[in-house]
Formats: structure tokens, sequence, C-alpha cells
């Protein structure tokens, strides 16, 4: 019967699916193939008419396959995605993106911007309105690619220059894919989301035309403006922007402050310190103490001699001056029942004996300011080096006992 039918078609349908998934995890791709083979010609063979809408997971499942398939070739592939082009009109620019970036992964550049120029120009009633996003992402992305265009004629005419020569042809062709490129780069990076990639590109060629203060505008509208989600990468940027381009210090630091407030791990955070460091202010300076304590909170930067030396340098000018211990207080008070297993373990105090003289020193002087010279680490660490005569182990044993008090006074 016609419902007989059915169940079978669906129970035959879903244990062919649980076939193929099992043959892609185990990563046996000819099995995954034949199965997935087998379920397309049930497809065909099928007559109920209810809709099982197949085609997006066909061109999932076989785009999967085709690319980890050692014997097919890009020929095989763009055939494949050509049909489900045909078929899957519904998603046809996200099939058209996936096969750009299939063939951008396989360095055939002038061919993925052929077929995103196609598919840029593909109207198809409704539908053309429905995919309006995937076709701004089409935009992008040739935009991106006329970047590159860009960049690579750049490159030869500065070669031209240290040689002494001139192509104008080569200069126009650059001119050229610079205007194409700006056009769909500006417009996609003022909707709405996360744009790195085009926002570098569109920034660079702001910068090499000379149209800096363009430059400033889009990277600051892209880490302020409140409609974009939260990015820490656009706080980057126009850090690197403000840095490249001589601004001063309180606009470096301001911009690093809302990083740190999003994250405190972040590699710039010793740039921050050294910054706030350098201020006249007491306050960011208190600031500073903060901000590479944060970071060290992280197992990332355990091994992070430049964190290790800016607090050990800060703890050094705040006990030399007798000022502000009370700073190395609070931060340690927090941290004082964790921090000396994550950090000072006589394991680790070896490790990194081992592995980074300089990396044990910087921790072994803040080890010993903070847990005092009984301290596993400082103890080994101090030990080792003045076993081994080395100078500056000797005096950073004498500065932390003969600065022992400060232990006492902050534990």
């Amino acid at each position: 019967t016609s419902h007989e039918h059915k169940l079978n078609f669906r129970k035959s349908k879903e244990a062919c699916l649980s076939y193929i998934q099992d043959a892609m995890l185990q990563k046996q791709w000819k099995r995954a193939a034949e199965f997935l083979t087998f379920y397309t010609e049930s497809l065909e063979k099928d007559f109920s008419t209810e809709y099982m809408g197949p085609s997006e997971m066909i061109w999932r499942i076989g785009t999967e396959i085709l690319c980890h398939y050692s014997h097919s070739s890009m020929k095989e592939f763009n055939s494949f995605i050509e049909q489900m082009k045909t078929l899957g009109v519904k998603r046809y620019l996200k099939v058209c993106l996936e096969h750009a970036f299939h063939l951008l992964c396989n360095g055939r550049t002038d061919e993925a911007y052929q077929n995103l120029s196609l598919a840029e120009s593909w109207r198809f009633g409704e539908q053309t309105t429905a995919q309006d996003k995937e076709l701004k992402l089409i935009q992008a992305y040739r935009g991106l690619l006329d970047y590159y265009s860009w960049s690579k004629r750049k490159n030869v005419l500065l070669e031209y220059d240290k040689d002494g020569f001139e192509d104008l042809s080569v200069e126009q062709e650059m001119h050229s894919s610079f205007r194409k490129a700006v056009v769909n780069l500006k417009e996609i990076i003022q909707i709405p989301g996360v744009w790195d990639l085009f926002v570098k590109c569109y920034v660079d060629l702001l910068e090499f035309y000379g149209d800096h203060d363009e430059a400033r505008q889009v990277l600051s509208d892209y880490a302020y403006n409140s409609k974009f989600p939260a990015n820490p990468n656009a706080h980057v940027y126009l850090y690197q922007f403000l840095k490249r381009h001589g601004e001063p210090k309180k606009s470096l630091i301001s911009v690093l402050k809302i990083l740190h407030d999003i994250v405190p791990s972040h590699e710039l955070m010793v740039d921050f310190h050294t910054l706030l460091q350098k201020s006249k202010k007491r306050k960011k300076r208190r600031l500073g103490l903060e901000v590479i304590f944060a970071a060290l909170d992280y197992a990332g930067w355990k091994e992070n001699v430049k964190a290790w030396s800016c607090l050990g340098r800060q703890f050094k000018q705040i006990i030399i001056s007798e000022k502000h211990l009370d700073w190395i207080k609070q931060e340690w008070n927090s941290r004082k029942d964790w921090w000396p297993a994550f950090h000072f373990s006589r394991y680790l105090a070896k490790k990194n004996w081992q592995e980074n003289e300089s990396l044990a020193y910087e921790k072994a002087l803040v080890a010993g300011i903070l847990l005092g010279k009984d301290c596993k680490y400082f103890k080994y660490i101090s030990h080792q080096g003045c076993k081994d005569q080395k100078k500056r182990f000797r005096t950073l044993k004498k500065f932390v006992n003969k600065h022992g008090p400060v232990y006492l006074r902050i534990s």
C-alpha cells in the first residue's frame, strides 16, 4: 500500500544516511560515496507525494566526500557543484560561495573570481531577494579578490621602482583593481557584523593612497558603533593604526582599556601595562599593576617572560620607593590561595630552570616578594643560580632577603 511504501522508504532512507554518517566518521570516503549514490537513486525511485527536501543534504555530504576523497578531481567537483546549483535554487548563492572557497583553497584564484562574478549577476525572481545576504557576501569576496589583485600589482610596481623601471599598464591595472575593491569592501563593512578581514584590506587600500582620515573613521566606527557586535579585533586594529601614525599615548591607552575590559588575557596587555607605567598619574600606574596581574591569571601567560618582567619591575619600583604596598596587597589577597600552586610549585621551578633561565629569574623575583624567601620556587631557583655562580641570581637573593618585611606586610 501507499502507506507501507512511505514507511519502508523512510526507514531505508534513515538507514542509508546512518551508514553514510558512519563511513564519514571513519574517513571511509569511497564507502560513503557508494552509499550516497544509493541514497540519491532511491530518491529518484520514490513516488510519494511527501516533500523530502534532500538537495541540501546531498550537497553538503557530497561536497565533504569530494573534498576528502583522494581520487576525486577538480573536474568531478566542479561537475557536482554545477548540478547542485541547478537542484538547489533556494541556496544557489551559498553553493556558489562554497564553490569559490574550494577553488581558492586549490589555488584557482581566477576561476574563483569568474564564478563569483557570474553569481553576482544571477537573477531568479523572488529567490534573488530572498538571498540578499548571500549576494552581499558574493560581492564582498569578489572585492577581496580585487584587493588581492591590487596587492600583487602593487608589489610588482614596488619591485620595478627599486630597479628604476616603470610599467604604466601594471599601474593602470592596479588602480582598476583598487576602484573595484573599494566599492565592494566599503559596502559590506557598513552592514553590522564581524568583517575583520574585509576591514583590514579596506584600511590597507586607504592608507596606501594616503586617506588616513577615512581609514581612522572606518576603524573607529567598526570598534565603537553599538550596532556592531562586540569584537576585540576591532580595538586591536584601531590601536595598531593609531600606533603606526604616532597618535598620543592617551588615545592608545583609551583603546587598550576597552580591549582589557573585553579580553584581559590579550597579548597586547603587555603594551598596555608599559604605557600605563610611563604615565605620571598614580591612578594609571595602579591600573597597570591590575592589568598585568589579571593577564597572569591565565594559563597561556604562565611562561610569558615579558609579563613576569613587567610585574617584577613594578614590584621593585614600589618596594624601593616604599609607596603603594597596599596595591600589591589588594591584588595578592584574591590570588594567594591559588597562585602558589598555579605558578610557584617546585615542579614548575625545575621545569622553568631547565627550559628558560630568564623566565625562572623573573618568576623567582615575584615569588620571593609575594611568598618570602622560604617559597619553594624562590628557594630552588636562587639555589640553582647561585650554584652556577651567576651574579644576577646572587643579587636577586640579596634583594629578597633585604626586603623580607615586605612579604610580612602584604601576607
